[in-house]
């Protein structure tokens, strides 16, 4: 079986999703299925045929959802039926069904641990080792799937957040809100109603989409193919008014591309991003990083005074919506490697030379 020990990322959503189709990568096949309209067929993120385009790509929670869509099952990877082939995996497959048809109760490890026979130490450690993932990360990612999936069926925000397992309001909020770039309310009518405007220029990292609302940049997304960074925006508000606006963001997409090429952002940038009261905090904590140098993920929490939320600090910083303006390439691991990014190492390793990054210090 292929070693999937590697962490997956903690921000999930439909970049990552399309990267694990481009790269085949199995820690994904478990967490959903992709429909191809072109040809009506939903494939694991594993299926061997051919890629298709991103626009003709749309994400779904498992075969239920896609098949409820008007989708069929592909022949060649037969993704609503049982493949494994490792006891253990399959042993973990038994405990995420049991997962999904629990979405709406707290993650209870002694439960799940009396449903796989297991003690609480072994299954967690066998979970890990076969997903990469705990089952409570696994519960999360599900949970906002299944939230998404409501949400854009039509359900109301009560209905859909009872129905996945948020007790109140306040926890959707925290756990979701951020994930989904505007309230949830928002994000059922899909960014109806939402004016977005974007530009997109070619910088030392690729291609750069900056979008904007009328009340601030919303989006600043690093890329390789113009239609690919479109299609993403596009897709996860696909009720707003999207349109290209080069002319209109001149002067902003200008402030983007300084930001690029080594300075820092412009303060006067407005922004419109949504997020979590902790969010929000770190995306400000990445801010006050003075341009050429770099923090740890410990560094910023203890810059919060949050010790203890390293792993808290590094979800939000994998969740930042405006790439450059709230500079999270410039977070690097505690012995001072870069760690992981969102748009690709490469792309982190450019931005921090074109700063002329120095090795990371204690003091913000």
């Amino acid at each position: 079986m292929v070693n999937v020990m590697e962490k997956m990322p903690n921000h999930i959503g439909p970049q990552e999703f399309w990267q694990a189709v481009l790269q085949r990568d199995r820690r994904f096949q478990h967490l959903f299925v992709y429909g191809v309209r072109s040809t009506g067929v939903y494939c694991r993120p594993t299926c061997a045929s051919r890629r298709p385009r991103r626009e003709q790509v749309s994400f779904f929670p498992g075969p239920e959802a896609a098949e409820r869509a008007g989708f069929r099952a592909c022949r060649r990877c037969r993704p609503q039926e049982n493949r494994f082939r490792d006891p253990q995996a399959d042993l973990v497959q038994h405990v995420c069904r049991y997962i999904d048809a629990h979405l709406e109760e707290p993650v209870n490890l002694a439960a799940l641990s009396r449903e796989a026979g297991l003690s609480a130490f072994h299954l967690q450690r066998t979970f890990k080792r076969v997903l990469g993932v705990s089952p409570l990360q696994y519960a999360r990612v599900r949970r906002l799937l299944s939230l998404k999936s409501r949400l854009k069926s039509g359900d109301d925000v009560t209905s859909a957040m009872y129905a996945v397992g948020y007790g109140s309001s306040s926890r959707l909020y925290e756990h979701a809100a951020g994930q989904l770039g505007m309230t949830p309310g928002a994000y059922r009518s899909g960014g109806a109603g939402t004016e977005i405007r974007y530009a997109i220029t070619g910088s030392l990292v690729g291609r750069v989409l900056v979008a904007a609302t009328e009340r601030g940049v919303c989006a600043v997304r690093l890329g390789d193919s113009d239609s690919e960074l479109v299609a993403e925006l596009r897709g996860e508000f696909p009720l707003s008014s999207v349109r290209e606006d080069a002319f209109g963001l001149a002067a902003t997409v200008q402030s983007v591309m300084a930001c690029v090429q080594g300075s820092d952002a412009h303060p006067d940038i407005a922004l419109d991003i949504r997020g979590t009261a902790f969010q929000a905090k770190v995306w400000e904590t990445l801010r006050r990083i003075p341009r050429g140098e770099t923090r740890s993920y410990a560094q910023i929490a203890q810059a919060m005074k949050q010790p203890k939320s390293v792993r808290a600090v590094a979800r939000a910083i994998a969740s930042n919506p405006v790439a450059v303006i709230v500079p999270c390439h410039r977070v690097v691991r505690g012995d001072g490697t870069l760690g992981g990014y969102r748009w690709g190492l490469k792309r982190k390793q450019e931005l921090l030379a074109a700063e002329g990054a120095a090795p990371n210090r204690a003091g913000m």
